[in-house]
Order: C-alpha cells, then structure tokens, then sequence
C-alpha cells in the first residue's frame, strides 16, 4: 500500500470563492488561510505523512494588481505570527522554499522567526512556497552548479534544489488541470489529483478520501509489476 509521505497542494480558487459570494477578493484568501491551518493539523495527526507542501505565493503572482499584493503580504505575515503557536503545539517544522528575497525585511524577518523557533520539532514539516517558481528554482540551482568540475547528475540537481524531496501525491483545488510551475522536477513520479472544490472549501474528509484513493494506486515509477 503506498504511503504519501509528501503531500503537495496548489491551493487553488480563493478569488473565485469570494467572488461567487459577492465579496472581495481578499476574504477569499483569508478564508483560505484557515483552510491552511485545519489541513496542517489533519496532517500533522497522520503518522505517515512526513511533509506538507503548500503553494502559498508563486513567482508569477507578483503580476496581481498592487492592492491585492499588498494584502497576501501582511496576511502571510499575520498568518505566521498566529500560527506559530499551533506549530509548535502540533510539534511541526516550517520551512520554505522560493527566493525569500524579493520579500520586505520585515517578512522575511517573521519568516526566519518562525523557522528559528520550530526547528527543534521533529513531526511534520510544513513547507510554504513563497516567490516559487519551479522554473526559477531549477535554473537557480544549474548556475550554481555551473560551478562543478563534474558532469552533473541527478543526485547533484536534487540537492542543489529548494525543495530536495520528492512528492508523492500532489492535489489542486479549484478545478483546473495544470501544474502552474509547481515542484516539476520533485513531482517527476507524483500521482496527481485535481478537485472541483475551491480552496475555502477543501476539508480534511476531502483530503482523507484523495489519501485512501493514492494508497490503492499501482505505482511503478516506468517499470513493470
């Protein structure tokens, strides 16, 4: 039976949640922030999940109109602030991966807090991807590389990357069916489940029945069984 020791979202539809409700695009993403946190919790209770990756803020997201930019930044800020308590409640490790410099001082300070603060636990790691892009991460990690004498191998660029562990199940909510430049090379082998529902209405009972479903799946990573 196969284990999903990581599991990777693209946490798709706050805009359109709000929307369909008549409200700002912003409560949208607010509502999806508690969504963040029940999720995290179902996961950290599974003994088998060893990770939780959550696409938070693409490289691309940045083209957003500046209002709606400004506001994802101080929720990201509030909603670390807030749940560092829950994290180490819940004896889980935030990490991140994407280039963190494009943020303020002041964000990437809270960032590192809660790293600092979290990283003697040893339950589930929750990792968010902020200014990530799949693209970015790759061709960040060839021209460091470049610096090898070596002939670069698989095990080189793996360890080179922000994100050095494979996926093994990746969820998007929202109801399309890309991957929007998401862990392309950690998700080489990844069984992919898209859902109709909009993030703020992702549940852990949705995620539970996606998990049972992965478990039955006949992996066979290009080979025979």
């Amino acid at each position: 039976m196969n284990k999903a020791k990581h599991i990777a979202i693209i946490m798709d539809g706050n805009g359109r949640w709000a929307e369909l409700q008549g409200k700002k695009r912003v409560k949208g993403h607010e509502a999806g922030a508690g969504v963040v946190r029940a999720i995290t919790e179902y996961c950290a209770a599974q003994e088998e999940i060893e990770r939780l990756t959550l696409y938070a803020f693409s490289t691309e997201n940045w083209k957003r109109p500046r209002l709606e930019v400004e506001f994802l930044m101080k929720l990201l800020d509030k909603y670390l602030n807030q749940e560092l308590e829950t994290l180490m409640k819940n004896n889980i490790r935030f990490e991140t991966v994407g280039d963190l410099g494009a943020f303020s001082k002041k964000l990437q300070k809270t960032i590192q807090t809660v790293k600092e603060k979290t990283s003697h636990c040893d339950g589930l790691v929750q990792s968010l991807a902020l200014n990530y892009g799949a693209q970015d991460e790759m061709l960040r990690a060839i021209n460091s590389l470049k610096k090898s004498q070596d002939d670069i191998t698989l095990e080189m660029m793996s360890q080179e990357l922000d994100c050095k562990h494979d996926v093994d199940l990746l969820i998007r909510t929202g109801g399309d069916h890309r991957l929007s430049n998401f862990l392309l090379w950690q998700s080489a082998y990844a069984e992919l489940f898209f859902t109709d529902t909009l993030w703020p209405d992702f549940t852990d009972k949705e995620l539970d029945k996606i998990i049972k479903k992965f478990t039955k799946v006949e992996r066979r990573f290009g080979g025979l069984k």
